[in-house]
């Protein structure tokens, strides 16, 4: 028979590990929509991937203006033709909170308009919505990245 000090001493060891293995896996699956998200984006283009991801509140920041702040005023940026932009990610990372519903990703994206590349890093903080699916609350890049 097992002491009891023993079991407990266990089953605490045993709760860290299953802890660290789920914050692993919420990691992955959470790098995993982001790589879906890009897949998305070349697939069915940008504005449509864009505003698939974003969740209602979201939030997206960029060079030279204001916050543009809920689905709907996203939304408008996503108004114009899209067919000549080829825009892809790569996400480097992924890490999700211990409650599991709030995380971020980074990476390195590259937009090509026909004429040029453009290359540069980005990150995008991750909810999950009331559905259990992951959508991004806030999104912003940096251009400018060099091919070293």
């Amino acid at each position: 028979m097992i002491k009891k000090e023993y079991t407990t001493f266990l089953l605490f060891f045993l709760l860290i590990g299953c802890n660290k293995n789920m914050s692993i896996d919420m990691n992955k699956e959470l790098l995993n929509t982001d790589q879906a998200f890009s897949l998305l984006c070349k697939e069915k283009g940008m504005n449509f991937a864009f505003l698939y991801y974003v969740a209602e509140e979201g939030v997206m920041l960029r060079a030279n203006n204001l916050p543009i702040v809920g689905k709907n005023k996203i939304k408008d940026l996503f108004q114009g033709d899209d067919s000549e932009i080829e825009f892809s990610w790569d996400p480097l990372y992924a890490d999700v909170a211990k409650s599991g519903e709030l995380g971020y990703t980074y990476g390195t994206y590259e937009i090509y308009n026909g004429e040029s590349v453009q290359k540069g890093t980005y990150i995008s903080v991750w909810k999950k919505d009331t559905n259990g699916e992951w959508k991004f609350v806030l999104d912003s890049g940096n251009q400018g990245l060099s091919s070293k």
